[in-house]
């Protein structure tokens, strides 16, 4: 029997993770798909396991168990620690074979230098003859360095989210697709609107850790943020509505949000969301105005209910979506690394704003046929399995 799974899931509490897995679930058409998590019960929490099987990605062993002696052994005696890398995984390796296709669902694993834990699982698939596939993925061009392009050139099938990754990616895998990200086929669920969020004239903003890591000015993403809250306030008749979509507590976009919260609370101008599903979520952001978001998933939430949306980006993924949606990412993606005047934030929102009847004319028109293609996803896989 042919198997179709997918791992590399961090956990629903990231709700990009859990957008790619619903998506992906979509597209696939497999209703009891198996997902192997880093965080089952963080999955649970949002009712994945509602529409997917859920199995543990990784298996933490006694060091007093079998496996870890080996393990230890053979790094002792042979300076070898292929094993030990290997064993939280072996589960996985044991129960597929040559008639599997593993899916690899982190979307920018390779976006960083620290993909080690990825290149283990790709080579370890590999061996038991598993076809491996990385899937909706970006990867930053600079660095694909001979030690990457080996092991992006083990995967059977790559699909690319966006055309700057696919251009690079291509090179080194003839197995490279572009097709957009599966969020894109998300379902959305609305809930009532809180007081306070005005239907088409509320202004959604999310705001990430992750972003103000990237800052080049110390304390600059704050204060633009800050910034353009108070502009919107003094120039606009629209409503603020702070969206978080990650919630990990190493990496929680409720920080910083709550920062600006408390800042203009007693304006009667700005809320707060609270944590919801990534389906959820999708329903606020699609009933706001327009959309200010850092995190990738945020956005496309935005972008595939045509909201007219500003990209706070870091990373290749920002740009290559925002350049195959619009033609170019300038004015649509305003890189995170750039933001050193205190008014760099306002200008970008004020040119969307003179700009956002045309941009969401131009998002109905071109996101059904944009959307489509995702599903494209199916295809690929569906010939992987008949091979």
């Amino acid at each position: 029997m042919k198997n179709c799974f997918l791992y590399s899931h961090g956990g629903s509490g990231n709700h990009g993770c859990e957008a790619i897995v619903r998506g992906t679930q979509k597209i696939i058409g497999k209703e009891d798909m198996m997902v192997y998590s880093l965080n089952k019960e963080e999955d649970k929490l949002y009712g994945l396991d509602k529409v997917v099987k859920l199995g543990d990605l990784r298996i933490n062993y006694s060091k007093f168990s079998l496996k870890r002696i080996i393990a230890s052994l053979k790094i002792k005696l042979f300076k070898d620690g292929s094993y030990a890398e290997r064993i939280p995984f072996d589960h996985l390796f044991n129960k597929y074979g040559e008639n599997d296709v593993a899916i690899s669902i982190g979307g920018d694993n390779y976006c960083y230098s620290s993909y080690e834990v990825y290149e283990i699982l790709n080579k370890n698939f590999n061996k038991n003859s598993t076809k491996t596939v990385l899937w909706g993925c970006s990867v930053e061009p600079k660095l694909i360095d001979e030690k990457m392009a080996e092991d992006l050139g083990r995967y059977s099938l790559i699909t690319t989210r966006e055309s700057i990754s696919y251009e690079s990616v291509k090179k080194v895998n003839k197995n490279t697709k572009l097709i957009p990200d599966p969020a894109f086929q998300l379902e959305k669920i609305d809930l009532p609107l809180p007081e306070g969020f005005e239907l088409n004239n509320t202004v959604g903003i999310n705001m990430s850790p992750m972003i103000m890591s990237y800052e080049t000015s110390d304390g600059s993403a704050m204060k633009n943020y800050e910034n353009l809250i108070q502009h919107i306030i003094e120039t606009t008749d629209m409503q603020i509505a702070l969206i978080p979509h990650v919630v990990w507590a190493s990496n929680d976009d409720r920080k910083p949000l709550k920062v600006l919260y408390d800042k203009f609370k007693d304006t009667n101008r700005v809320i707060m969301l609270d944590d919801y599903n990534c389906m959820e979520l999708k329903g606020y952001i699609s009933r706001c105005r327009m959309f200010i978001g850092a995190r990738t998933h945020s956005t496309i939430a935005a972008y595939s209910t045509c909201v007219p949306t500003l990209v706070i980006g870091y990373s290749v993924k920002a740009k290559g979506i925002a350049k195959d949606i619009f033609g170019t990412y300038e004015n649509y993606v305003l890189p995170v690394q750039s933001l050193s005047n205190k008014d760099d934030l306002i200008n970008a929102f004020e040119w969307m704003k003179t700009n956002e009847d045309g941009i969401r004319k131009h998002l109905n028109e071109f996101m059904p046929g944009y959307k489509e293609k995702a599903l494209q996803g199916k295809v690929e896989i569906e010939k992987l399995l008949d091979k």
